[in-house]
């Protein structure tokens, strides 16, 4: 896959499909494309161009870029090599959950389809990244769990985090050291939605965290 397609194109085509894996009314824009890759909006309009005219994605005039089918696969493909070389970070080389994304980054593009299933292999086929990320299957297979952002659980609630972003590393460690992961049962205990603040008290340590609206819409839980 990577000796056809350039690593540019992968970046594209992964953010591509990562913008609207987990709000899929979200319209993926080259201004969008722009902000999360850190090029200009003209460089993304350019390199959107070429995946046009590839056949990997769609562009209608100032309307939503949209992944073909082999846009797609390329993208899960890209996808799944990104979250199993996170996986390997943390649980093989002690990497924090906050550090493995930026050397996945660089690493997906250089690893051969063969080390990618031996590491695959080695960790056991893991369903989830540190995240809670779902990884794609070899045929591109992707399963997410019915899950949506802490901040519109309702308060009283119980919840199971099922994943949290991976966007902000400072925001991982913070979430690391009240032991707001993956799997952790938590209580929403108060909503005071004039201030933008949600207290959650996690069920582990008893310990009560009170969230800000960008913190609480970073984690995603199943009630």
């Amino acid at each position: 896959m990577k000796n056809k397609t350039s690593t540019v194109a992968q970046d594209y085509l992964k953010v591509i499909w990562s913008a609207r894996e987990w709000d899929a009314a979200e319209p993926v824009t080259t201004s969008a494309l722009a902000a999360r890759l850190g090029v200009s909006a003209s460089t993304a309009s350019e390199a959107v161009k070429r995946l046009v005219e590839r056949g990997l994605v769609g562009h209608a005039p100032y309307g939503s870029i949209e992944l073909t089918e082999e846009g797609k696969r390329l993208a899960l493909a890209m996808v799944r090599r990104h979250r199993l070389l996170e996986t390997f970070l943390v649980a093989q080389l002690g990497f924090g959950w906050d550090e493995a994304h930026a050397d996945a980054e660089v690493l997906e593009h250089a690893a051969s389809d063969r080390f990618i299933a031996a590491i695959d292999r080695l960790l056991g086929h893991p369903r989830r990244d540190p995240h809670g990320d779902p990884i794609p299957s070899d045929d591109g297979t992707i399963a997410h769990p019915a899950a949506e952002p802490l901040s519109l659980i309702p308060a009283p609630s119980g919840a199971v985090v099922e994943r949290i972003s991976d966007a902000d590393p400072a925001m991982l460690r913070y979430f690391a050291s009240v032991g707001l992961l993956p799997d952790a049962a938590i209580t929403v205990v108060e909503r005071r939605d004039f201030a933008g603040v949600l207290s959650v008290r996690i069920q582990a340590t008893g310990e009560l965290v009170e969230l800000g609206d960008i913190a609480a819409q970073a984690v995603w839980v199943s009630t």
